[in-house]
């Protein structure tokens, strides 16, 4: 249970759904530190007071801003001496339809903001602040089998998703001469409060929803995610970089 002994690690998104969960199993697997980052300040200041003032920190971080991005990182090195682990996991969804055939540019703009330019800023500075400190960590991003998949819909999300992905595989050939390792995580449908928004049900029946598109009987849980993303943070994945875990008990819709 301490994967993640005496390590220091930054969650962008994580005052809720995967990110909420991830917090919680990095504190359970001995990590010194989890700072929490996100724009949801009353959530993510309770689950930083849940895990413990002194081991976790709640940090107001707009991503779509790469200052605020840069300071997250500096004042969580200078809290804690070093970075070893960035969870680039900050995302939204398609705020509309968003078909090839009635495309929204300034819609797509917003959510590439976040979801591709986001994830970049934190990867970089994260980056940074690992060769500075010549620490060899670890950088997980989240992507999506959206970006496997395609879909009839919400066309601008799915483009963001292939993006994060190029993102990570190049950036996980010019970092390991580093010892940096960068991959993403994959999750399927999972009812985060995220996903509920967009179908318009609450956790449960969200849940239920989507039960019968998996190969593998039951639920996907975020917790099913965050045991993926543990994997991928600690010593268990030490030579693995560039790869992609897909999460999905086996999504039917391929």
């Amino acid at each position: 249970m301490n994967k993640l002994h005496d390590k220091v690690a930054i969650i962008t998104g994580g005052a809720s759904g995967i990110g909420e969960a991830t917090a919680l199993l990095f504190a359970e697997h001995g990590a010194r530190a989890v700072v929490i980052a996100d724009v949801q300040d009353e959530k993510g200041q309770k689950l930083a007071e849940t895990i413990g003032t002194f081991r976790s920190t709640y940090i107001h971080c707009d991503v779509t801003d790469e200052n605020q991005v840069k300071s997250l990182v500096e004042s969580t090195v200078k809290l804690y001496g070093h970075l070893d682990v960035m969870f680039c996991n900050a995302g939204i969804a398609s705020p509309c339809t968003q078909t090839v055939l009635d495309f929204d540019i300034a819609a797509y703009e917003k959510l590439f903001a976040v979801n591709v330019g986001g994830v970049a800023a934190s990867l970089k500075h994260a980056a940074q602040a690992m060769v500075e400190g010549g620490v060899k960590g670890s950088i997980i991003c989240t992507a999506s089998i959206a970006a496997r998949t395609g879909g009839d819909r919400c066309t601008d999300y799915v483009m963001s998703k292939c993006a994060v992905l190029g993102l990570a595989r190049s950036a996980s050939m010019q970092l390991g001469k580093h010892g940096i390792r960068v991959n993403c995580v994959s999750p399927g449908p999972v009812a985060t409060p995220l996903l509920s928004n967009m179908v318009g049900k609450g956790i449960v029946e969200a849940e239920k929803t989507f039960e019968s598109s998996y190969w593998l009987k039951g639920v996907m849980k975020v917790k099913h995610v965050a045991d993926a993303v543990l994997f991928l943070a600690c010593e268990d994945s030490e030579f693995i970089t560039g790869h992609n875990l897909v999460v999905d008990g086996g999504f039917k819709s391929y």
